[in-house]
């Protein structure tokens, strides 16, 4: 037999299923389960298949279930970030909102460089039934579908309208999921009768297929001109990305760096690539960065960008290279983000290929004894400012570094830090201290506020065997926690640290500098204004609510012992097999060190505020710093 009788929807599962990603020895299933929230839309195609597979051949493909579509393809992009995009996941959801409810989620992917398949049903291809219920009508093109707008969102999207089109449209999502230059959200539409309707299906497309994980080497007259720039440096800096984490590089990178003497800043994704007290880690290095990375990027000569996307927060809106001189040396598998900010030493190449070769190149080079010193000496200064932000004040209700500085103190070097959005992102980038290369997971290419749970359920199912530490504001909780809901019914241990502070506190904050005056984030009852900056916070109780899905909560009560008391419920949380939520409240007033990085931001250049007008002034001042071109 050569072929058999299949829907497409049971083919293209099947197909999924023998999907294997290789890296040298190493081999794992490229898709390593389907996440489904079904409706009319794919319930008979998708979910009929799946439930078909699991019949015939138990275990084949693991189908998991969700309460949120967008929380689907977080948790695909939490787990392909701790496989270093080897693996992902499926998300199938069903016509019109469903579908739809994956746009922020595909967006994400895409932002972040990170792989997730999306199985959005679509309306009828036949046009038999038209309109489909939640179908989207557009009277100038009537083809037009909700699915469409997954097109500028995603690497690869293709829409199957008739059965045979499944092969090649399967075969290139699958060249785009495994590619490190090209990943990020894949789309395949399936029109919801197209699902179900049989073709013959060769039996070679459902046999275990491996996709070969490529890993360039740098070109010889590239290494070369990138190995000239170094030597000749007096004070250059490496900047960490994803990168490096993605290629496995941070053995590499931690070779180089001793060999040479270069001092590593690490942007949000590359936190992790040097542990927090090695000799030659700044720190991170940016907008949200450390004092010393920051100064050392002032005054770098040459800056080797190693897997990095210099986004607005790593350059701090360009004013973080500050030397008129200053080289870039670009190292990445993506010729897009190599040649960023002007470059003309860009390394087309796999990090960790690259790295081993400048290694080589680069025997006998060392940074001079006294710029090492200097570093070392600010570094000292700034480790024993974190060490007084971390320290508990007594304070009724305490700042969000101590906060931070309690779940450090409780948590094992592997364990994994969450979080994406907010000013916690900000102030675990300058004070976090990590201990292990996959540690620090801060999802901050699209900074999604909601990504947090689900994103560290991502993190448990591709790591079960360490504790994954959630740190969310009442903001981003807000905006998605159903997944608390998954945890439960899956008996999947993550540990929430739900911090309270009655608004937006980054948000907030930034407000106050740009002359809004706070406007609008605080949580407040509407007062006769229709404002909502009056006293008396909104009598809503997050501990009960959490609650209530099932999970384990400890209601950490403002008190001068909190931060003690918030100690103990960690380890209390740590201790369990159960997903354990920790409320605690903060004070959003309480800021963390500056780190002496900015961010642009623009403040009204008319205004009737006096406070804007303030705020202009100053950002005029910092803007003057700002360079329009960095390479």
């Amino acid at each position: 037999m050569t072929t058999r009788r299949m829907t497409v929807s049971q083919a293209l599962v099947e197909f999924l299923a023998h999907q294997w990603t290789v890296d040298g020895d190493h081999r794992e299933r490229t898709i390593a389960g389907t996440f489904g929230i079904f409706g009319h839309g794919n319930v008979a195609g998708v979910g009929q298949a799946l439930k078909q597979l699991d019949h015939d051949q138990p275990g084949l493909m693991p189908y998991y279930q969700a309460r949120n579509e967008q929380a689907m393809v977080h948790q695909s992009v939490g787990y392909a970030r701790m496989r270093r995009r080897l693996g992902t996941m499926a998300s199938a959801a069903s016509v019109g909102p469903g579908a739809a409810n994956m746009l922020t989620g595909a967006a994400l992917a895409t932002a972040n460089r990170l792989p997730a398949l999306l199985l959005p049903s679509d309306t009828f291809a036949t046009r038999v039934a038209d309109p489909v219920l939640q179908q989207l009508e557009l009277p100038h093109d009537t083809g037009v579908t909700v699915n469409d707008a997954f097109r500028p969102l995603s690497r690869f999207f293709d829409r199957v309208q008739r059965p045979e089109q499944l092969y090649s449209i399967a075969l290139q999502a699958m060249r785009v999921l495994t590619d490190p230059a090209e990943t990020g959200a894949v789309t395949i539409a399936l029109p919801e009768d197209v699902q179900a309707e049989a073709l013959d299906v060769p039996i070679a497309f459902l046999q275990d297929r491996e996709w070969h994980l490529r890993r360039p080497l740098p070109e010889r007259g590239a290494l070369d001109r990138a190995v000239a720039a170094i030597r000749s440096a007096s004070r250059p800096l490496i900047v960490a990305g994803g990168g490096v984490l993605y290629s496995g590089a941070e053995d590499a990178l931690r070779e180089l760096a001793e060999a040479t003497g270069i001092p590593v800043g690490s942007t949000q994704a590359g936190g992790g690539s040097l542990v927090w007290d090695h000799p030659q880690y700044l720190g991170g290095v940016g907008a949200t960065g450390s004092m010393p990375a920051n100064r050392a990027a002032a005054e770098a000569d040459v800056v080797i960008g190693i897997g990095t996307r210099y986004s607005d927060f790593t350059t701090a809106s360009r004013t973080a290279f500050q030397n008129p001189d200053v080289v870039f040396v670009n190292i990445n598998v993506a010729s897009f983000d190599a040649y960023k900010h002007g470059s003309q030493l860009p390394v087309i190449a796999d990090a960790r290929e690259t790295l081993l070769a400048l290694r080589r190149e680069l025997a006998g080079y060392r940074v001079e004894d006294t710029f090492a010193a200097e570093l070392r000496r600010l570094t000292s200064e700034w480790n024993a400012t974190v060490d007084t932000a971390f320290a508990a004040s007594g304070a009724e209700v305490p700042g969000q570094s101590e906060i931070i500085g309690a779940v450090q103190s409780a948590t094992d070097p592997r364990d994994v830090v969450v979080q994406a959005a907010g000013s916690l992102p900000g102030d675990l980038h300058k004070l976090w201290r990590v201990r292990d290369a996959l540690g620090y997971h801060v999802e901050y290419a699209f900074s999604c506020m909601g990504y947090e749970i689900a994103g560290g359920l991502g993190v448990k199912r591709a790591a079960p065997d360490r504790d994954v530490i959630v740190m969310v504001g009442d903001g981003s909780y807000l905006m998605l926690h159903t997944e608390l809901v998954t945890a439960v019914a899956e008996g999947i241990k993550i540990i929430v640290v739900l911090i309270q502070n009655h608004g937006y506190a980054s948000i907030g904050h930034l407000s106050e500098t740009i002359g809004s005056e706070r406007y609008g984030t605080r949580y407040r009852r509407q007062d006769a204004e229709h404002g909502f900056d009056g006293a008396e916070v909104l009598p809503i109780d997050l501990a009960a609510n959490a609650r209530s899905y099932g999970v384990d909560v400890i209601d950490v009560t403002p008190g001068r012992d909190a931060i003690d008391r918030l100690r103990a419920a960690l380890a209390e949380a740590k201790a369990s097999d159960r997903t354990t939520l920790i409320h605690i409240n903060s004070d959003p007033l309480d800021y963390s060190p500056d780190g002496e990085g900015w961010w642009d931001v623009p403040v009204a250049e008319a205004s009737t505020l006096a406070t804007t007008h303030e705020a202009r002034e100053r950002y005029e001042e910092a803007r003057a710093h700002q360079r329009p071109l960095l390479g």
